[in-house]
């Protein structure tokens, strides 16, 4: 199949700051890969560069087969970019702000105000479309925003954490709509925090940190590097967890991890239920202390703890600051 991004050696430095140092990756033509990492790591100035609003330092990268810094105008015109910010004109009502764009990228008064109008229906905004933006909460704005960036049915999409500030409702929604989109052929790198929705939308994911690639692969592949299962219990009194740890090491298959201020204890281990009941067993005269406990398969978190050190943290702006949107011709 054709990788519709292909990025090799893509360096980025902002003064004495390698924000990128060497990043490679391809994303399949119609496929979703997650670029995830903690924050700071460079996954947004990864979408700026790729979206033609930064030139890299070293390295390059092509987006539907166009080169994102000589065929840059073209790149544009065949591309969506939704930042992490909301980019709407908060004096326009949600149709004029749709309307304007479609214009911007070429199409026709009558075709900007179909495409406006479908929009607007599909991310539930036609009750307010007549309503000036700066009327809207922040989740209509960011479904606005979201709508403008697919107006020209780009053939890429570039999503850098699409779903900050929508409620669970409108996030599942969200969720529903960029599945039926890569379905359809749209090729859609996404960057989150949220790693269940990595999980659930993500064909691959590549994980950065400080600028360097440091995993990749299906999530399923992702969750096999840290191996294993977790044996987890939460207590009433933290008080007994030094006495568990002693009770539990040995059926450990790595060291034991205890969160005092949680009362809880997380225990690497290597078989099933067996193990569960076999430590329930040894634990006899602390089960009247235990308010909770499972058995459960590595998740991204764990994947994210692993290879980071650190755990993934919800919309805060990584890299430099954020880029204003590009409002020319057939540019977003």
């Amino acid at each position: 199949m054709t990788d519709a991004i292909v990025v090799e050696g893509l360096v980025k430095r902002f003064g004495a700051t390698t924000a990128l140092d060497g990043v490679d990756l391809t994303v399949t033509e119609g496929s979703v890969l997650g670029l995830l990492g903690p924050n700071g790591a460079g996954k947004t100035t990864v979408v700026r560069i790729l979206s033609t609003l930064l030139e890299p330092d070293g390295g390059h990268a092509q987006v539907a087969g166009l080169d994102v810094v000589r065929d840059a105008h073209a790149v544009r015109a065949a591309i969506g970019l939704t930042g992490q910010y909301a980019a709407v004109d908060e004096y326009l009502t949600g149709y004029e702000n749709l309307e304007m764009v479609g214009r911007l990228y070429r199409l026709s008064k009558a075709e900007a105000r179909s495409r406006a109008g479908e929009l607007l229906e599909r991310f539930d905004l036609t009750g307010a479309a007549k309503r000036p933006a700066k009327t809207y909460s922040g989740g209509m704005r960011r479904r606005l925003d979201i709508a403008a960036s697919l107006i020209n049915r780009p053939r890429v999409l570039f999503l850098d954490e699409p779903t900050t500030g929508l409620d669970p409702r409108s996030r599942l929604a969200m969720w529903e709509f960029i599945a039926e989109l890569a379905d359809g052929g749209t090729t859609i790198l996404l960057t989150t925090q949220y790693l269940e929705e990595a999980d659930r939308l993500a064909d691959r994911m590549v994980v950065i940190d400080s600028g360097t690639v440091i995993a990749r692969g299906t999530a399923d592949e992702l969750k096999a590097q840290v191996g294993g299962q977790r044996l987890e219990f939460t207590v009433a009194d933290a008080a007994v967890l030094p006495g568990m740890v002693a009770e539990l090491r040995y059926l450990a298959v790595d060291e034991p991890h205890v969160d005092v201020a949680g009362r809880r204890l997380s225990l690497p281990v290597s078989g099933g239920a067996e193990v569960l009941a076999e430590a329930l067993s040894r634990l006899d005269g602390s089960v009247a202390q235990i308010v909770d406990v499972g058995l459960r398969r590595p998740d991204l978190d764990d994947v994210f703890l692993a290879l980071t050190g650190r755990v993934a943290e919800e919309a805060v702006p990584d890299d430099e600051q954020p880029a204003e949107p590009v409002a020319a011709g057939g540019n977003r």
